[in-house]
């Protein structure tokens, strides 16, 4: 549909023709107010507009009542739910509460004469209900009053102030906004709004992996997931239905159907949410800066777990590696020529056909795959696998599959995802059904029985859409799949060998409970590189906490296959995935360094660099399992009140005490923005002191500009390892910085 830039047909999807049988209906001034164990509920009436972009009621039609719910959790999270008809969920796969959210916090209620106030079992203000008439000084009636609305206030937290759009308009017909609203077609409710009052300087964050600008304000995202097919898009591998704001509150739709998030875009005054089915349920999450609201959202659906240790190591692969041979060769030239290297990753390659998953190495170029993954395991390399969640028609499982109703069934090819073989998957793996994510385990667990560590779960961005799955609706599946997918593969990983890990790509709300998750199908250019660093600053305000990403990037341009990499993105990118929570090479060519011959030696430096800090790594680690802070950090979560911190998203916090800015361009230039406090150069020791720009500060090809805070004592190994196995905790040490 063509933009109209009337919010009616651009945001809340009605037809500029109008002819849908649709009508919109709108909050009216609240009725009543009651209170049931501790919930307070609303009774708000809503009055159908008439059938036009100029908004005004409909007054032929009665009024329908609806009711508002609020409930506490815990002293700073209120959940509002609002249904016309769906039913809201009342625990979710994507809710994971901690124990102090399952407390009671009861909530009652005052009617005083012009508001309600609803307060909590501390006295402590959570809601005010306005009835309140706006001033007016009367002289024309050549526009008419506007109509009747609902003036809510909500109070998560006790103090700030959240307010439902009430009059986000430029004439009583002319609206931007609305502050609760629905939408019905045929006399079936259908989808539900709501929004809310955005300041002209609010900044917005979150939401998923997003590859653009880290300040959100001014755009709109559908909470979609689909195939990203690389990471300079609007498509997105992990929407999250999540957002925060620098006004100190954070956003949590708690839904798994399709949704938008308009963030001060279709009006500069509100956040405005699109629900496409027929309730609002969402959390308002309060707190006193970026870090508490993410550990509130982390808090309703879940910490990640701690990964093992030896996944902190470096991580190699290509698309693929076709045979035990050429994987001990490869292995052989790392121990050789002193690469440290804990993870091979097998991709598309094991199985008997390339790119034909059917959970089984091909016997001729892997005879004993047993003794081969025990074997890489005494030299301290751990075999991690590819595969993915469709069965394709080719598949020896497709028989078994469709007879016991472990597939979707459907009779269309999967649409929409980066299928480079071209492979027809004939269904997708029902995680719905208990029977099918048992026998999907069954066959990851003779895997693990092997020896294998860890399974890449790729994909899961897509499902066949014309299907039938036995939970839900294909529609209302798509989002919460990965979730389920992931989870699967994660309980069998850590069942088998006692370690909670797997290597996704698609991701929802909850799905930050088992890492880890890498960025994708990024280019293999400075511009994958930037937009990368984008996604993942926004992963870890979107509540993940570990996240990786493809080191040089994962496909040529232009040639998608076969373009040769030049070797300072080579370093570059070797050097910004040192100081990542995990670092793994892998892409359609050659990844491993010897094939860049004239930077090899500085490669083999910034890998030994890697294994000297695993230690801080680890130590950073635990803060993210335990907090709302991710190990990749915006410069924002420390320091939110500094403006210029909320719009650079190419630089970031390694942790607590590190600060990182990766050269991304072949000029070897780039400005450092330094927050406030003082910083030591990680490498030269130099003194900085902060709260200032360093302008075109020229970075030979050698260094990465890092940064310690000043007094601080980094935890790192002094020894030369090949693996983490090697490591002895007792030997670590600390570096003081200043």
């Amino acid at each position: 549909m063509r933009q109209t830039n009337y919010q009616l047909f651009d945001f809340m999807d009605f037809s500029p023709s109008l002819d849908e049988g649709e009508r919109l209906w709108r909050a009216c001034t609240p009725t009543a107010i009651d209170e049931t164990d501790g919930e307070v509920f609303i009774t708000i009436p809503f009055q159908q507009q008439h059938n036009s972009n100029e908004i005004t009621p409909d007054l032929s039609v009665p009024t329908k009542e609806y009711r508002l719910r609020i409930k506490s959790y815990g002293p700073k999270i209120l959940r509002l739910s609002l249904t016309f008809g769906g039913d809201v969920m009342e625990d979710s796969e994507m809710l994971s509460l901690a124990d102090e959210l399952t407390e009671k916090n009861p909530l009652s209620f005052e009617k005083k004469e012009l508001e309600w106030i609803v307060r909590d079992h501390g006295g402590n203000k959570k809601a005010a209900i306005s009835f309140a008439k706006p001033q007016t000084d009367w002289w024309s009636d050549l526009v008419p009053a506007p109509a009747d609305t609902v003036s809510i206030s909500f109070f998560p937290d006790g103090a700030k102030e959240i307010s439902f759009s009430d009059y986000d308009m430029f004439s009583p017909a002319r609206h931007d906004a609305f502050a609760l609203a629905c939408v019905e077609r045929h006399g079936e409710q259908q989808r539900a709004s709501c929004s809310f009052k955005s300041k002209p300087d609010e900044c917005f964050y979150g939401t998923g992996e997003r590859f653009t600008k880290i300040d959100l304000s001014g755009k709109t995202f559908q909470m979609r997931n689909q195939d990203g097919q690389g990471v300079n898009n609007r498509r997105c591998y992990k929407n999250i239905p999540f957002y925060l704001s620098s006004e100190n509150y954070g956003v949590f739709l708690h839904t798994t159907s399709f949704a938008k998030f308009s963030l001060g875009d279709h009006s500069s005054r509100s956040v405005q949410i699109l629900a496409d089915e027929p309730l609002i349920d969402l959390f308002l999450i309060g707190g006193e800066n970026p870090e508490e609201i993410l550990r509130g959202y982390r808090g309703l659906t879940g910490f990640p777990s701690m990964p093992p240790l030896w996944s902190f190591g470096i991580w190699m692969s290509r698309m693929s590696y076709f045979s035990a041979d050429e994987v001990n060769e490869i292995c052989n030239r790392l121990r050789e020529e002193d690469y440290p290297c804990d993870v091979i990753h097998l991709d598309t390659g094991w199985f008997k056909t390339d790119w034909l998953c059917e959970w089984k190495f091909n016997e001729e170029r892997f005879p004993n795959p047993e003794q081969f993954i025990s074997d890489l395991k005494k030299r301290g390399f751990r075999v991690s696998l590819w595969q993915l969640p469709y069965i394709s028609r080719d598949a020896e499982q497709y028989e078994e599959s469709v007879e016991n109703n472990y597939i979707s069934r459907s009779n269309k090819s999967l649409s929409g995802a980066s299928n480079f073989s071209v492979e027809d998957y004939a269904g997708t793996i029902d995680f719905t059904y208990d029977k099918a994510t048992e026998w999907y385990k069954s066959l990851l667990r003779r895997l693990l029985q092997m020896g294998v560590v860890c399974i890449k779960t790729d994909f899961g961005e897509n499902i066949h859409l014309d299907a039938d799955y036995h939970g839900l609706p294909a529609d209302k599946l798509i989002n919460l799949y990965p979730l389920l997918y992931q989870k699967a593969a994660y309980e069998v990983t850590e069942e088998v060998t006692g370690e909670g890990i797997i290597w996704a790509r698609a991701g929802w709300s909850g799905c930050q409970r088992y890492p880890l998750h890498w960025g994708g199908d990024a280019a293999a250019s400075w511009e994958g590189m930037s937009a990368s660093l984008k996604g993942g600053l926004q992963l870890g305000l979107s509540g993940f906490g570990f996240w990786s990403h493809d080191v040089p990037g994962f496909h040529g341009v232009p040639d998608f296959m076969n373009t040769v990499l030049p070797d300072d993105l080579y370093i570059r990118w070797t050097q910004f995935g040192v100081f990542t929570s995990h670092f793994r090479y892998h892409g359609t060519s050659k990844r491993e360094p010897w094939s860049y011959p004239a930077i090899a030696p500085l490669i083999r430096k910034y890998w030994e660099l890697r294994y000297r800090l695993i230690p801080y790594i680890l130590e950073q680690s635990k803060i993210t399992t335990e907090t709302g802070m991710p190990v990749l950090r915006a410069l924002l979560l420390h320091h939110p009140q500094d403006k210029t911190c909320r719009h650079i998203d190419d630089q970031y916090y390694f942790g607590e005490q590190m600060m990182v800015a990766p050269v991304m361009n072949s000029e070897n230039r780039r400005d450092i923005y330094l927050p406030e406090g003082e910083w030591m150069h990680f490498f030269t020791r130099e003194l900085y002191n902060g709260d200032r720009w360093l302008r075109n500060v020229e970075v030979p090809l050698d260094v990465i500009p890092v940064f310690v805070r000043k007094g601080s004592k980094i935890p790192m190994y002094p020894h030369k390892v090949s693996c983490t196995d090697e490591m002895e905790q007792e030997k670590v040490e600390f570096i003081s910085f200043g």
